[in-house]
């Protein structure tokens, strides 16, 4: 085992060479020898030929990110490589494996003087133009990294089984090529938990994603795919009909929200996913909801932007449409998962939630999350919770189904009980449902539904508060793991350093973040927009110390761990 506990690799190539199938074959591998780690994906948008790499990181104990730097680099061939070289950094004396077949080693990894090892793919599988070189990859991977065999060989196979046995047996002569291959490597054993890792998952943000909403109470989807979002869709086609509910892919997204109105309009919980064009064209729809008070979730896993921007990259730039994009007053929820595990748990509290105070619910996910896959802990999940949603007594008449007061969440009859018709209206409308131009039912109406998000306790729930230093980090979303290491970097150097990572950033939680930044002296705002949307949301909203900086920048080049420790040492020194 390496000292540090970890090693981290990445393998590229042009789309079509299975690079992700590799990838995944080696987390699983590792998996199942009892190591912690992820993989994350980064591709072109073309479907094949663009530019592709699997990275994964594999540790003894859980990891949330990508670190800093890669061990190992393998490449397949150096097809558009330069298009996501900033991505793969190397650590120094990394190695790398390359086919000298596909020509000279890009100034971008020359420069970085890592040892070399020449692996002849093309002329070992010349033969079979190309099929499995792949497979090989994984079992020259699999003896540098001390994994068995005959363990490599079975899960290459259970890979592929469903593309018959034939298809399946050559996978598994390929990684037995592989392992045999004289290379010269030496043996890097893989980091292993002590003891070995049990009760573990393997699933990505997306499939989190689906399974939160499930324990939610989940019992309607539709969308229509778009990339990075689709992984949802195609998980619930697959499991929401196992537990009786019901999956519809429309044919555009305004369409998939409109079914979902509908369907909680009929009492059934649901969510439709999208990406952030798809996201612009909801904005109607969402104000629907919130004017009709129908529960309604989007899950935004975001993308590079504007307009179609990078599909297959991570950002976070869709805040301030997620924020405001709502033309009107139109208080709804945002909120945003912090880890892939976290995907499950937040996304099943906005469909609660969402159920509860009769509203939308917006969960900020992105590529970075969605589709990057992690061994983790088995979590301990509580049984769905049903029928959230405040029902109507039909003893009390007459029925008023926007009747204001209280904590401003009013009774939600279903459709066909007797006594209980109302109009689910998006104009302006009084206690009974019924269109008003009246300036009184309309600020009537705007109060009631501000204050139901107002007055709901969100708990603890709204954020992750770790730590009491003076010098503090504020972030979002999927540059917490980032964060949180970073914090722990800095804890080892004696800096003591407080992490604030929001989970709910509508409404807005001002007493808790002021409490939050009780002995706050020095803010760094840590997010993944070009613009800093993040910041400006943090100052409309909050008293912030005096001394705040920002380190940001968009996507695709994640921020590290490193990086962020380097700003906060600054910051203390």
């Amino acid at each position: 085992m390496i000292e540090t506990g970890e090693f981290s690799l990445a393998l590229t190539g042009s789309g079509g060479k299975g690079v992700m199938h590799a990838g995944q074959v080696i987390l699983n591998c590792a998996a199942e020898a009892g190591s912690h780690g992820i993989m994350r994906r980064s591709f072109g948008p073309q479907i094949r030929g663009g530019e592709s790499a699997a990275m994964l990181r594999l540790a003894d104990r859980p990891v949330h990110n990508m670190g800093d730097r890669l061990d190992l680099l393998v490449a397949f061939d150096w097809h558009n490589f330069d298009r996501l070289a900033a991505e793969l950094p190397l650590a120094p004396g990394a190695l790398l494996i390359h086919d000298p077949h596909h020509g000279p080693t890009p100034e971008s990894i020359t420069a970085q003087a890592p040892r070399r090892v020449e692996l002849p793919l093309h002329e070992l599988t010349r033969e079979q133009r190309g099929r499995h070189a792949n497979m090989i990859v994984v079992g020259l991977l699999a003896r540098h990294l001390g994994l068995p065999l005959e363990q490599s060989v079975k899960c290459a196979r259970h890979s592929v089984a469903h593309r018959g046995n034939r298809i399946a047996e050559e996978a598994a002569d390929g990684v037995r090529r592989g392992f045999e291959l004289e290379s010269g490597l030496t043996p890097q054993p893989l980091p292993l938990s002590q003891p070995p890792a049990k009760a573990t998952w393997m699933l990505s943000g997306n499939q989190a994603t689906g399974l939160g909403a499930l324990y939610g109470g989940l019992g309607f989807f539709a969308a229509y795919p778009i990339t990075p979002s689709t992984d949802i869709a195609e998980w619930m086609a697959r499991e929401l009909p196992r537990t009786g509910g019901r999956f519809m892919q429309a044919e555009d997204e305004l369409a998939s929200t409109h079914l979902c109105l509908g369907a909680s309009y009929g009492g059934v919980p649901a969510m439709t996913a999208t990406s952030g064009p798809g996201l612009s064209l909801m904005m109607e729809s969402l104000g629907m909801a919130v004017a009709a008070e129908l529960p309604l979730v989007v899950v935004n896993v975001m993308r590079g932007g504007p307009s179609t921007g990078i599909p297959t990259k991570s950002e976070q730039a869709d805040l301030d449409i997620a924020l405001h994009g709502l033309h009107g007053d139109a208080p709804h929820l945002v909120l945003a998962p912090n880890g892939i595990d976290d995907c499950l748990s937040t996304t099943r509290w906005a469909v609660e939630l969402s159920e509860q105070l009769q509203t939308a619910a917006v969960v900020l996910s992105d590529q970075a999350l969605g589709q990057t896959r992690a061994i983790l802990p088995e979590p301990e999940l509580d049984p769905p919770r049903r029928d959230l949603r405040r029902r109507w007594d039909a003893e009390t008449s007459p029925y008023r189904r926007y009747a204001p007061g209280g904590d401003g969440v009013s009774a939600m009859a279903l459709p066909g009980t007797p006594g209980g018709q109302y109009v689910a209206e998006s104009l302006v409308h009084d206690p009974a449902g019924r269109p008003s131009s009246a300036a009184r039912d309309h600020r009537e109406q705007l109060d009631k539904r501000w204050q139901k998000l107002a007055s709901h306790d969100f708990g603890k729930h709204w954020a992750d508060i770790e730590g009491t230093g003076s010098l503090a980090i504020v972030t979002w979303g999927s540059l917490t793991p980032a964060a949180r290491e970073a914090r722990q970097m800095a804890a080892r150097n004696g800096i003591d350093v407080r992490l604030i990572s929001l989970r709910l950033l509508a409404p807005a939680q001002s007493r808790q973040m002021d409490k939050a930044l009780e002995g706050v002296e020095t803010l760094l705002v840590v997010e993944q927009s070009h613009s800093g949307q993040f910041h400006r949301y943090l100052r409309a909203h909050f008293e912030l110390p005096d001394n705040v900086r920002q380190l940001h920048r968009p996507g695709p080049v994640p921020l590290r761990p490193g990086e962020i420790r380097e700003a906060l040492e600054g910051l203390a020194a």
